[in-house]
């Protein structure tokens, strides 16, 4: 019977040998990203607003 613990130590090699390969963004390029993620999320949520009041006029609209 094979012991639990032989798989761990080359799990732990492989996941550092994973690390070593990211490459991080710079401070520019995390800026710059961020910026763009949140403007996609406003621009978004502005329109799913518009939609959500035209939907709720269309609704009422034809309620009365």
């Amino acid at each position: 019977m094979a012991d639990k613990n032989t798989g761990k130590p080359k799990f732990f090699k492989g996941v550092k040998s994973e690390f070593k390969k990211i490459t991080w963004p710079g401070k520019d390029d995390l800026v710059k990203e961020t910026v763009s993620v949140v403007c996609v999320s406003a621009v978004l949520a502005a329109l799913i607003a518009v939609f959500d009041l035209a939907i709720q006029y269309g609704v009422n609209v034809l309620m009365k």
